[in-house]
């Protein structure tokens, strides 16, 4: 009898050691759980502001909207300034253009230009309905020493980028949908491209993708002519 009641003591602590282990792996396994399902929350969170943060950049986005004009030195087969008309894209968010905030790279094929924008060079006090009045303003608030347009027509000491409006609803730099801007290559002597160039100009904003402008200088038989 004492026999028997020993072994159902010991089968009883043995039963009872079990039920303590299985209750420690039972612990365990709901916190490893309770672990994974929030790394899971966590990264499921960042993904959604990844895209979130993806969509609102590519919203912002500027394009190349019309004719690209350049303006052409004829006899000398040579480009003095080159304008292209830009928008924000359908259904896109406003861009800031401010020269802090913006930088255009431009790029001649032998001289790599980091940036040629500079703050006096957005034009925001009015608009402009061509190209020459534009360049005679970027004169005035000495973005450019000279204007290549018009008389007595001279290239500026240095290559520009200047921003101008067409079409505006604030006196800002933000280009906002429904509004047209023109940014302008002005080039210096040295750097003015003659027929078959590439001209290669990068406009880095600080939110959202950069805006590329590419164009290959075609026969200059006109005064002002259309690339396209």
């Amino acid at each position: 009898m004492n026999i028997q009641l020993g072994n159902r003591t010991q089968r009883g602590v043995i039963g009872i050691e079990a039920a303590i282990v299985m209750i420690a792996f039972v612990i365990v396994a709901a916190a490893l759980s309770f672990v994974v399902l929030n790394m899971g929350l966590s990264t499921t969170q960042q993904a959604k502001e990844t895209v979130s943060v993806g969509l609102g950049e590519a919203s912002s986005a500027l394009h190349v909207s019309g004719s690209v004009i350049s303006a052409a030195d004829v006899p000398r087969s040579k480009v003095n300034a080159t304008a292209f008309p830009i928008k924000v894209v359908s259904g896109g968010s406003a861009v800031n253009v401010n020269a802090t905030l913006a930088k255009v790279k431009f790029n001649t094929g032998t001289v790599q230009y980091d940036n040629i924008l500079a703050k006096q060079c957005v034009l925001t006090t009015t608009t402009y309905t061509n190209l020459q009045t534009a360049l005679s303003a970027a004169v005035t608030s000495g973005c450019i020493t000279a204007s290549p347009i018009g008389s007595p027509g001279n290239a500026p000491t240095n290559t520009r980028a200047v921003i101008y409006w067409s079409v505006q609803k604030n006196t800002n730099e933000i280009i906002e949908p429904g509004e047209h801007a023109h940014m302008v290559l002005v080039f210096n002597n040295a750097d003015r491209p003659n027929v078959a160039t590439p001209i290669e100009a990068e406009l880095i904003l600080s939110a959202g993708p950069s805006v590329d402008f590419v164009r290959t200088v075609p026969p200059l038989v006109d005064k002002y002519v259309d690339m396209g």
